[in-house]
């Protein structure tokens, strides 16, 4: 082949992988919102691949990942804004570390210290600033005691994290359908949190799809919760679909009020699409949010 022909071929292949992505600065001209994805949502999708469509389209960041995701991350220029939850057994052989089994109970607590501190470390050393972590399900207790506990649990957690600069973040999350029992399920709960624990190192996720199907009102939320919220998802309701006009949320509002907050942190894609072509609706998605 000809340098010629190398030049024609490479430039075809490039013009057909900008028309089904679209260009970063085409995606997101101007925009206010700092892009990411949950990789859980594209599952069948190499990370490598994933890495290259996002950067095209826009996207800052791949997150739900682990340390050991970011030699890959950086070779495209990425970052990971949010660190998945490790996890380990208690010596009574209990699951800890997930949405339903965590910091809401004490007799968790030394195995969770156990298995955060490392990961806190090793997220700090990749430059990595946010862990999520759960509540865990109410399985009979009382709010005000699943407040307590998650508090002491977490303030054994946050000297370390103070040190090292990372942030652990517990997620909102509906109770009504995804995730029966869930604690940490209404925006209120997890700001009283906040101001119990009282340090800048421990921020809420404010799941918007699943906010919506617990109390809605969802604007109005962040505009009066935003000090307690370090990182947004998005998702589509009903269904946690794609975020486009078949599902009840008006996302460029959304994406207005959280950046009018003076928020600088990463809002990420956590729909999963019902579409063949799932990189596409990923693109739409990105467009939708870039205000």
């Amino acid at each position: 082949m000809t340098n010629t022909a190398k030049t024609a071929a490479i430039t075809a292949v490039a013009a057909s992988l900008a028309t089904r992505l679209g260009a970063a600065d085409a995606a997101t001209p101007g925009t206010r919102i700092n892009h990411s994805v949950c990789k859980w949502c594209y599952g069948s999708i190499p990370l490598e691949d994933l890495c290259i469509a996002g950067k095209e389209m826009g996207l800052k960041s791949i997150e739900l990942l682990q340390p050991e995701d970011f030699p890959t991350l950086r070779k495209h220029g990425l970052t990971c804004a949010m660190i998945s939850f490790p996890t380990a057994s208690t010596p009574a052989g209990v699951k800890v570390g997930g949405i339903a089994h965590a910091f809401n109970r004490i007799d968790h607590h030394d195995t969770l210290v156990a298995a955060y501190e490392p990961l806190i470390k090793a997220s700090a050393e990749v430059g990595a600033k946010q862990v999520i972590c759960f509540s865990g399900n109410r399985d009979g207790m009382s709010d005000a005691q699943g407040l307590e506990n998650c508090a002491i649990g977490l303030k054994r957690l946050l000297p370390l994290a103070e040190k090292l600069g990372v942030t652990l973040v517990m997620e909102l999350l509906n109770s009504k359908l995804n995730h029966k029992d869930y604690m940490c399920d209404h925006t209120a709960w997890g700001v009283e949190l906040c101001k119990k624990i009282g340090s800048e190192n421990f921020k809420l996720l404010y799941d918007i799809y699943h906010m919506q199907i617990m109390e809605g009102d969802v604007i109005a939320t962040i505009k009066a919760s935003h000090e307690s919220i370090s990182h947004y998802h998005t998702g589509g309701v009903p269904g946690r679909n794609e975020i486009d006009d078949t599902q009840e949320l008006y996302y460029p509002a959304i994406m207005r009020a959280i950046a009018d907050t003076g928020y600088k942190g990463f809002v990420g894609q956590e729909f999963t699409p019902k579409r063949p072509d799932k990189l596409a609706s990923l693109k739409q998605g990105v467009e939708i949010c870039s205000v």
